[in-house]
């Protein structure tokens, strides 16, 4: 454990160097010699060795220091985390510190005390990971293994083809130039755009040449999707 600290890149520099100096002390390194290693005075070095001897990993965390008492109790530390592992009201509202603090309000938190809450518990509201969900269908398996059969091996006089539909697709250039890179410096792009309308494709891809043939749609509804394949009159491109 202290070995995988150390080699960790997300390990905060202060753990990393304890764990470094737990390390040298079980290879009978003196400690002066370990202050030296791990850039730090001697008193610290002696410090956590000793906290490690007594109380093994527990002994690398801080003692609680004295100094003013939290301003925000257990209750709203409750209601802190109780409104980050809920459900938002709304699917596109997210979990933003902001948003939790508006939801908090009488208790007068900040989004910034709720960031360091979270920070504190190691929550991430803001972030999702989707997955996807297979239909409750028995023979579920046994179709996904035919699919997949015939995007490995083309039988012979077919085509495997990959169809799907994309709508609205904005067309859109950048309204001012951007910047290129230099030493110390990355590519810049300025934000603004220029909207050029938009347009839906219904598109086939070979699965084993690459080529691809598009169809532009006219009109976005139910009667031209239903009826653009398989009278489709596009032509083949290199995909």
């Amino acid at each position: 454990m202290l070995e995988a600290r150390v080699r960790a890149d997300t390990t905060p520099q202060r753990d990393a160097r304890r764990a470094h100096t737990v390390l040298l002390a079980a290879g009978g390194c003196r400690a002066w010699r370990m202050a030296e290693i791990v850039r730090v005075d001697v008193s610290p070095v002696v410090r956590w060795r000793d906290r490690f001897a007594r109380e093994g990993m527990a002994g690398q965390k801080d003692r609680p220091r004295s100094g003013r008492p939290p301003v925000y109790g257990p209750q709203v530390r409750l209601r802190v985390v109780a409104a980050a592992t809920s459900t938002p009201p709304h699917p596109c509202d997210g979990g933003s510190h902001r948003l939790i603090a508006d939801h908090l309000a009488d208790t007068g938190i900040s989004a910034s005390q709720v960031g360091r809450i979270l920070a504190e518990l190691r929550l991430k509201p803001h972030r999702v990971r989707g997955w996807p969900t297979r239909p409750a269908d028995p023979q579920f398996f046994a179709k996904a293994a035919e699919v997949c059969a015939l995007y490995r091996i083309c039988p012979p006089g077919s085509m495997v083809l990959s169809v799907d539909e994309k709508t609205a697709m904005a067309a859109r250039s950048r309204k001012h130039p951007g910047r290129p890179p230099g030493p110390g410096r990355v590519r810049r792009r300025e934000c603004e755009y220029i909207r050029h309308g938009t347009v839906s494709v219904t598109v086939a891809l070979d699965v084993h040449t690459g080529q691809v043939v598009m169809e532009e749609l006219e009109r976005n509804d139910s009667r031209t999707s239903s009826g653009s394949w398989p009278g489709f009159s596009g032509a083949f491109q290199p995909g």
